[in-house]
């Protein structure tokens, strides 16, 4: 079996096991999406979906994310952790967005990381998710199971992108890597992979060791 024939088998069987891939960081725009993929990093998406809701009620809009101050957005997401960090790129991007890009969150990669704290990851996210375009978004949990699978040789999560995009249908990339992130949550964990009633068994080259 290529890689080719065991990506696509992969993308078959996650699509019958969750047929509904959605982002489970809860947000109701572009910008909000951005700003929970942001605090997502190094925290759960549902720690983040706790905080999120007072966060967007107190700044709703991006020019009350531009204009805020950041010890105060400190105060909102300290429990997501590596907050300062955050605090400061969450007003950077919503600075940069209305000075650099007319208010309106980039529909590609490349305007995207020019924002502050801002990488590869969640731009695709943002890129697939908000604008229906390709792509590829390379997570722990994506990394972790592409490799078991045998769909690549890599650590690397740019080369890993590049190497998914070859083989993975460009419009499933961005619900395959959702589907990823599920099933790497309820079955293919790191420490502890339900090997033995994993539905992808059958193709996987670490099936069991």
């Amino acid at each position: 079996m290529t890689k080719k024939e065991r990506a696509l088998k992969a993308v078959e069987i996650l699509k019958e096991i969750y047929p509904n891939a959605v982002c489970s960081l809860i947000s109701k725009s572009p910008f909000e999406l951005l700003v929970a993929v942001r605090l997502s990093a190094q925290c759960t998406d549902a720690r983040v979906n706790l905080v999120t809701p007072a966060l967007f009620e107190r700044y709703k809009t991006i020019e009350d994310f531009a204009s805020a101050d950041v010890k105060e957005v400190e105060g909102y997401i300290r429990s997501c952790g590596f907050y300062k960090n955050k605090a400061e790129s969450i007003v950077g991007m919503a600075q940069k967005i209305l000075s650099d890009f007319g208010g309106r969150v980039p529909d590609n990669i490349d305007d995207l990381i020019t924002l502050p704290g801002v990488g590869r990851k969640t731009a695709n996210l943002i890129v697939g998710d908000v604008y229906g375009k390709a792509a590829i978004v390379v997570d722990t949990h994506c990394i972790r199971i592409t490799n078991r699978l045998g769909l690549v040789s890599e650590k690397d999560p740019k080369k890993i992108e590049f190497a998914l995009k070859k083989i993975i249908p460009a419009e499933e990339g961005s619900d395959f890597c959702h589907r990823i992130v599920l099933f790497g949550r309820d079955t293919c964990s790191a420490r502890k992979p339900k090997c033995g009633d994993c539905p992808m068994s059958g193709i996987c080259k670490k099936a069991g060791v």
